[in-house]
């Protein structure tokens, strides 16, 4: 098996993450990426920590 057929069994790989102050709308941008850019295999994620208020952006590959 390659490594395409490999990612292509929903496996996610973690390219890069990064830690914010909250913004209300970035829901908003995280899913215009994922619509733009899913031919290029990445997918972005967001995340809010309860604690501490923070916002998390994830980007992987597919």
């Amino acid at each position: 098996m390659d490594e395409n057929q490999e990612k292509s069994g929903g496996k996610l790989e973690l390219i890069a993450t990064r830690a914010f102050e909250p913004y209300n709308d970035m829901y908003r941008i995280v899913d215009f990426l994922n619509k733009n850019l899913k031919e290029k295999r990445v997918m972005f994620g967001l995340t809010k920590d309860k604690k501490s208020g923070k916002m998390s952006i994830s980007i992987y590959e597919v």
